[in-house]
């Protein structure tokens, strides 16, 4: 981490609102794999605590539901504060109160202990996202695209590892066995006081150039315009994360009940997806800086649908290779709907960056508990075959405004 410091510029260097500081960058992306490491552990555990406590479907909803939603509440309440107050060491604190979940989590005996546990977890992750996007940003220079994207990447490989690591460690010694997994939170606590220090010798020079670009900004879109588009791209994330989560949470029960996959095999499996989904990531971004992001949204929501509409009725090979498909194009959605987002309303990153932070995880909540309780009713393999329908709101895409030829007009 030292070494990556000194490649960070000086806080007077005046190329610094230009400048991509590729550093922080990789810096905040390495600490966002550590914090999804983490996170993704909870799910990756579902089947071990069905078993253990004897959950059903929705319970173990309500588990994320409690997670997703603590997260979501707060995200952009951290962002609009954040926004007037910089608070540039809140990311270490953040860390903190997710490894006091891993503690409680790690020696809950019972289910109302599993739902604070994840309640803390989900509390570390609400002030941790928005205010690293806000950074990501900072840092940025011209290449938002690409910093979203590489900040989103470590998240996303995080989340492919969680499953990999429960797998490895957690199902063959048992629940306190994630106590191991302290050591990771501790490290992250480090790598983002760093980041930090950092975020307050330049914090001056940052709110200075955002006035400036407030100031100098011309409107190009009325408020009704805004305001339909935000709407857009909320259906748009509501599209994204349901089906997501019919995925991240339930696609180990899918492969279990209806291939008869093991526990560890469907872990396995349920990384490859989610391994996938960090490929898939790095490339939203750039590709939104080069192309328009509007056009990356399109092709993400929307171009998966063909496959998630055939996987409920294939065999179990089919289904490996379209969930790889699946994650890879869906995965370049988020940076590209952040930014764009982020472009509608200038000027307020802390805002934008909790709220649709805020709604992924929501949504992401209120979707575990929907399909848990649709998994309980209809059967596994009917959630899979309704959310397969999910991606066609992608077709609202083409009601957005095209951002950057309003700009060259």
């Amino acid at each position: 981490m030292a070494a990556t410091a000194t490649t960070f510029p000086a806080a007077d260097d005046p190329s610094d609102g230009e400048r991509t500081v590729l550093g922080v960058l990789v810096a905040l992306s390495v600490s966002h794999l550590l914090n999804d490491t983490i996170q993704s552990l909870l799910p990756a555990l579902y089947p071990m605590l069905k078993e253990s406590y004897g959950l059903s479907f929705t319970q173990i909803g309500l588990i994320t539901f409690t997670f997703q939603v603590t997260a979501s509440l707060l995200q952009p309440l951290v962002g609009v504060y954040t926004d007037r107050r910089p608070k540039p060491y809140s990311l270490a604190v953040g860390m903190g109160i997710t490894l006091v979940g891993l503690v409680l989590l790690s020696q809950a005996t019972h289910y109302g202990a599993i739902l604070i546990a994840a309640a803390f977890v989900g509390t570390g992750s609400s002030i941790f996202h928005p205010e690293a996007s806000r950074i990501a940003h900072m840092a940025a220079g011209r290449r938002h695209g690409f910093a979203q994207s590489l900040f989103q990447v470590g998240g996303n490989l995080g989340s492919s590892l969680g499953p990999l690591a429960a797998a490895a460690v957690i199902v063959p010694r048992g629940q306190t066995s994630i106590l191991w997994f302290t050591a990771l939170a501790a490290l992250g606590i480090v790598v983002l006081a760093r980041i930090g220090g950092w975020y307050q010798r330049h914090l001056a020079g940052h709110l200075a150039r955002a006035r400036a670009r407030r100031h100098a900004a011309h409107a190009t879109l009325s408020r009704r315009q805004v305001i339909v588009s935000l709407a857009i791209l909320v259906a748009l994330i509501f599209s994204k994360y349901f089906y997501l989560v019919s995925l991240t949470n339930y696609y180990t029960f899918y492969l279990i009940h209806h291939f008869q996959v093991s526990v560890r095999g469907a872990q396995v499996l349920l990384f490859v997806f989610l391994f996938a989904v960090a490929a898939g990531t790095i490339l939203g971004g750039p590709l939104g800086d080069r192309f328009g992001r509007k056009y990356v949204i399109w092709f993400s929501i929307l171009g998966v649908a063909p496959f998630s509409l055939i996987l409920p009725h294939v065999g179990l090979g089919a289904t490996i290779a379209l969930s790889v498909v699946i994650g890879a194009i869906l995965a370049s959605a988020f940076s590209a709907i952040l930014v764009y987002a982020q472009e509608l309303v200038p000027g307020k990153v802390g805002l934008i960056a909790g709220l649709f932070f805020g709604l992924a995880f929501g949504m992401s909540g209120v979707a575990s508990a929907s399909l848990g309780r649709l998994a309980d009713h209809a059967g596994i393999e009917h959630v899979f075959y309704l959310c397969g329908f999910l991606p066609l709101l992608g077709l609202l895409t083409g009601f957005l405004p095209d951002l950057e030829t309003r700009r060259r007009a």
